[in-house]
């Protein structure tokens, strides 16, 4: 059984005169150093709680983790292959996925970079209706949603690409991350960092998916825990990431006890 410390009595006082604000009912008496203490110091604070409630959030890749896009992206790269007579096959580019266009077809090359990004992007927007979400992602993302998680997209396409892809699982994001905004792109952890500042969330309160080395390199330098898609378009690299093999393992996150604590490797440079 818990005992209550003894009340103590109120030290008398003098009397004050008439007028004397410090003399009217309930106000506060002054303490040794001549300083009126209020009501509210008066009265023990019980502590603050050691372990309070964090906001989390997952944030996911687009191409390869929500939506299986490569049809869209193999008919945009031979519409440029036509346009442009390169002879750059599919799996080159593909090689490359998760960085921006720009960024790849540097990679790859290319001098026309302007020229062959706005062929491309033309043609994937026209080809946007082949794109196909993998199977549990919308209820994946809606439970999680349900569970007070909140989402982010972090992605290298461009937002004119990235806009209509995204309205098709009709799930409300909290933030979507592309080339676009401020920061430079992945491998670089900006996009992520600055998509948990969009969300209010703390890196080590955050997971990232996604499905190639540049994600998970990002998610590293940004001290986001990391979890590879395996149903996407890339291996999961070495040493051994944290493995989904299917959109609903996701909801494993939901069932512990707190999120992977991350190893942080690098820095923002």
């Amino acid at each position: 059984m818990t005992t209550s410390a003894p009340i103590p009595h109120p030290t008398p006082t003098s009397p004050r005169p008439e007028g004397d604000p410090a003399s009217a009912p309930g106000a506060p008496s002054p303490d040794s150093r001549g300083r009126a203490l209020s009501k509210a110091e008066d009265i023990p604070k019980p502590p603050a709680p050691q372990h309070p409630d964090t906001e989390r959030a997952l944030l996911l890749d687009l191409d390869g983790v929500l939506l299986d896009t490569r049809p869209v992206m193999r008919q945009a790269w031979r519409k440029v292959q036509e346009v442009h007579h390169l002879d750059i096959p599919f799996a080159a580019y593909e090689a490359h996925l998760g960085r921006e266009f720009s960024d790849i077809m540097e990679q790859l090359g290319v001098v026309d970079v302007d020229g062959a990004h706005r062929t491309y992007g033309a043609e994937s927007t026209s080809a946007a209706h082949l794109a196909q979400e993998f199977i549990g992602i919308r209820e994946v993302l809606h439970t999680f949603v349900a569970a007070g998680w909140r989402l982010g997209v972090v992605t290298s396409k461009h937002v004119d690409r990235a806009a209509p892809l995204l309205a098709q699982l009709g799930c409300p994001f909290g933030t979507v991350r592309t080339p676009a905004g401020s920061g430079r792109s992945k491998p670089a952890p900006d996009p992520l960092l600055l998509a948990l500042v969009d969300l209010g969330v703390d890196p080590a309160a955050a997971v990232y998916v996604g499905d190639m080395e540049v994600d998970r390199e990002a998610a590293t330098r940004a001290g986001v825990a990391y979890i590879h898609a395996a149903w996407g378009y890339g291996d999961p690299g070495s040493p051994a990431a944290e493995i989904a093999q299917s959109a609903t393992d996701l909801l494993d996150l939901l069932h512990d006890a707190s999120t992977p604590t991350p190893i942080v490797e690098g820095s923002l440079a």
